[in-house]
């Protein structure tokens, strides 16, 4: 089994890169590697790297870098952006987790009327949610870091600049059938929270121009939602096929 690690771009010099104080733990503490152990290291920009260990010391590691990789997890053609409500709990720790795994290359935390967690609350698990994506590029094969922003507001989010991608907000009810989107190479896709959408979000969201758009009559649970639309979305337009 060959272990995956991360450094910063500015961490690889003159045919070495060193891993910072916690990836240093990591591989010291946990995994107990030595001097003389290959290890690959990516980038979180789409570059990989095979390396030896050099030296181990206390807050770094300096390693040699042998070649350069193919991800064993290519990135996606389709830039899916996903604008996700914040859920309680671990839920949106899974949203984090399994968008990771499905490709998706942007992630909005988003504040809206029924969503449950407090601005001030987001703003703390903002830095876990970047970790968590961060396990999961290593556990999965991705290069390219998922961004991961602070949070939005959903009246941000729909006045932003159209930089953002194309807009589809998907909702239970009063919207248009999924084949209705046309052929999209990258996509913002914006999923409600647990009580679902306000009468007057949705109303917002069709003064700003968005498609609003109803998976059929099935219910499904806010997080359940996000990761099954990252899932259709990815097989739709993306290389999940």
């Amino acid at each position: 089994m060959t272990y995956r690690f991360f450094a910063l771009p500015e961490s690889f010099r003159d045919e070495r890169v060193l891993l910072d104080s916690g990836e240093t733990r990591h591989l010291r503490d946990v995994l107990r590697l030595t001097e003389g152990a290959n290890v690959n290291v990516f980038d979180g920009c789409g570059r990989e790297f095979s390396c030896t260990v050099v030296e181990i010391k206390k807050v770094e590691t300096e390693l040699l870098i042998l070649s350069e990789l193919s991800a064993s997890s290519p990135e996606s053609s389709y830039e899916l952006t996903l604008a996700a409500a914040m859920l309680k709990g671990e839920k949106f720790d899974l949203v984090v987790q399994k968008a990771v795994e499905l490709g998706v290359t942007r992630l909005i935390p988003l504040r809206t009327k029924r969503c449950d967690v407090k601005p001030r609350d987001a703003l703390k698990r903002v830095e876990r949610w970047r970790k968590i994506a961060l396990e999961a590029s290593k556990q999965t094969g991705r290069a390219k870091l998922m961004r991961v922003d602070e949070p939005f507001g959903l009246d941000e989010l729909l006045s932003a600049d159209t930089a953002l991608n194309e807009m589809v907000l998907f909702s239970e009810r009063e919207g248009e059938p999924f084949a209705s989107i046309g052929s999209l190479e990258r996509t913002t896709a914006i999923v409600g929270p647990e009580g679902g959408w306000d009468d007057d979000e949705l109303k917002d969201a069709r003064s700003a121009g968005i498609k609003v758009v109803t998976l059929g009559g099935r219910i499904l649970k806010a997080e359940t939602a996000a990761i099954a639309l990252a899932a259709v979305l990815q097989h739709r337009f993306g290389d999940l096929n």
